[in-house]
């Protein structure tokens, strides 16, 4: 018997011993990444990979605040999009702000393979060091099923895999052989907090993330010896259209600050939810809520909070 009670004193010594170190190796990466400003790269760093910058999705939200802040650290910047007033807009305030050049796009990355046809020939002859793949859209502004989506089912489906996967794969085949060549580049995936497990009522829109993330993974893993770098940014909240009517606070950002923040952790992690406050509610969510709250039955009752019309509004 008391044999048993030594085993078993071993055997808790050992589950401490592994707590204490998982918990030392999180803190301290989490200030390594997040609250030391000597670790950070140098914006001569970010340049030396080339000196263009390409961002999808830059005329609002978080595409808009990347394309602002890299133009802030020294980059030229290639905007893309669909709206053509609103990239020379915004074009046209980079310029004026940081001095740097821009070039425009305009394409709908909810079309085929065709645009990017139209994407090669205006990235041609640029050295580009930095490529943003943020463009997205939701499947519905709203919490829904599968079929409850109030467009044509067919078409909605194939417009956000377009938007959402296709993007990510052929704009990172169109730039990932000159990085390649070169020995040196970056590419940045916006991807979700949706993107680590099913969510229902949001089934698309998580299973688009969770491709880009495993995309990301895999293909950082082919090519880092080759001194490309790919990051995967998975935030919670951001003060952006697509989540429209949620304001700014302790825990929704304003996409200005987040991009920043995001910018900031380059060459120090390649998967992050972007800033402090989005890896504290990370390490909450992920590790301290239990099983059950995304089980089929805590859904059950999100069904009955949408039909008793609790999100009707826009989220």
């Amino acid at each position: 018997m008391e044999s048993e009670w030594d085993a078993l004193r071993v055997l808790g010594a050992v589950t401490a011993l592994f707590l204490l170190l998982w918990a030392t190796w999180a803190v301290g990466s989490t200030i390594y990444v997040y609250l030391l400003p000597q670790a950070r790269r140098s914006n001569h760093w970010l340049r030396a990979h080339g000196a263009w910058a390409v961002v999808t999705g830059a005329t609002s939200g978080i595409g808009k605040a990347y394309a602002h802040e890299l133009a802030r650290r020294g980059l030229n910047v290639v905007l893309i999009s669909r709206d053509l007033s609103k990239l020379q807009h915004e074009a046209k305030e980079i310029e004026r702000l940081y001095g740097k050049s821009t070039r425009v796009i305009q394409v709908d990355f909810t079309g085929g393979l065709e645009i990017y046809e139209t994407i090669e020939a205006g990235l041609k002859d640029l050295e580009i060091g930095v490529l943003v793949n943020n463009v997205g859209q939701k499947y519905t502004p709203h919490l829904s099923k599968l079929l409850d989506c109030e467009e044509d089912i067919a078409k909605k489906l194939q417009d956000i895999i377009n938007c959402n996967m296709m993007s990510v794969a052929q704009m990172t085949r169109i730039l990932l052989p000159q990085m390649v060549s070169r020995g040196k580049g970056i590419i940045i995936n916006i991807s979700s907090v949706a993107d680590r497990k099913p969510y229902p009522y949001l089934a698309v829109y998580a299973a688009t993330k969770a491709f880009v993330r495993s995309f990301s993974v895999a293909v950082g893993a082919e090519y880092r010896s080759k001194g490309v770098i790919v990051q995967t940014v998975s935030p919670f909240l951001v003060e952006t259209n697509m989540t429209y009517p949620l304001k700014r606070g302790p825990f929704v950002l304003r996409s200005e600050d987040f991009a920043r923040q995001a910018l900031d952790t380059l060459g120090l992690t390649s998967e992050t939810p972007g800033c402090l406050s989005h890896a504290v509610q990370d390490f909450l969510i992920s590790k301290l809520l239990p099983s059950w709250f995304i089980s089929p039955r805590a859904f059950a009752l999100l069904e009955s909070c949408i039909e008793a019309g609790f999100f009707t509004r826009r989220i």
